[in-house]
């Protein structure tokens, strides 16, 4: 197994691309602490998760990324439980603000960056300080997203955020490389989860709009996020850091231009504004604009 005896932190791991990735992490023999804010979909992956046989190697753990006070305990919580840290994969998300830039609020704002970007920073930072402390290195990988490497692939801010998050993977990569610690990103493009779908019961109605949007003809799964994540963990990237993986069946090769595929949804032309908020459990909080005129 791929992962026999490491110790992961995988935020956002209640849902989705997380929660597919704990599981693929568990199956490889690693330890695995569940950070997440939803408390219910929390203790009902750690129910599943028992059910498969992984009890004593899985615990779930409270957090709000963006509260530097939760993510030391989630830390501490895995040196406490499994003994250390190994890898921090730092993939909690929001959708986070929406709606026309001239619509969109500082509160929006700071909601947005605070979870996708602060998060990611305050994950690498708390995991950087307890894997140089080890002195056996480690691997800590960042959830980014296709969104982040052109002025077409998502919501502004939202787009703004992931950028920050491959800037701040290949600079921390620098910096924590004499520790053999490397520090990656993962890019994803269109992948079916209750984050992007905002509700859990319209993930389904979802794939087939999202395998026509690119060139691979299936729609992008939580699993292929977790089978990128697992080689980014494990040793086979030994000499791969600071680098940005795009997992995306070939929509950036094509070039996104979300706002012609998706017209209306989430960018400048849509007719709404405001901010969603993924798996958390807490409801989006959104204003039609067509009123307002």
């Amino acid at each position: 197994m791929r992962l026999q005896g490491q110790i992961a932190v995988i935020t956002g791991g209640a849902s989705g691309m997380g929660l597919a990735s704990v599981e693929r992490f568990l199956k490889e023999g690693a330890n695995v602490v569940v950070a997440d804010y939803n408390e219910a979909t929390g203790e009902a992956a750690i129910e599943a998760l028992g059910q498969l046989g992984f009890a004593d190697q899985v615990i779930f753990q409270k957090t709000d990324v963006a509260n530097e006070s939760d993510i030391e305990r989630m830390v501490s919580v895995s040196q406490s439980r499994f003994g250390g840290l190994d890898i921090m994969f730092n993939n909690a998300g929001v959708g986070g603000a929406i709606g026309p830039l001239t619509e969109t609020t500082t509160e929006s704002w700071d909601y947005t960056m605070d979870v996708l970007a602060k998060g990611v920073f305050l994950g690498i930072k708390h995991a950087a300080r307890v894997m140089i402390e080890q002195g056996r290195g480690g691997a800590i990988i960042n959830t980014a997203s296709i969104a982040g490497l052109s002025g077409d692939g998502g919501p502004l801010i939202y787009s703004a955020a992931k950028s920050a998050v491959i800037s701040m993977t290949k600079s921390s990569a620098v910096e924590l490389a004499p520790h053999l610690i490397r520090v990656n990103a993962i890019c994803p493009g269109f992948i079916a989860t209750p984050l992007a779908a905002v509700r859990a019961d319209r993930v389904d109605a979802l794939r087939s709009s999202f395998s026509r949007a690119q060139p691979w003809p299936e729609c992008g799964e939580g699993e292929h996020i977790a089978g990128a994540a697992l080689f980014l963990a494990s040793d086979d990237a030994r000499f791969v850091t600071g680098e940005h993986l795009i997992v995306d069946g070939g929509l950036s090769a094509a070039g996104p231009e979300l706002s012609k595929r998706f017209p209306n949804t989430s960018g400048r032309d849509a007719k709404v504004a405001g901010v969603t908020k993924g798996s958390t459990g807490e409801a989006p909080v959104l204003r039609r604009l067509d009123s307002e005129r």
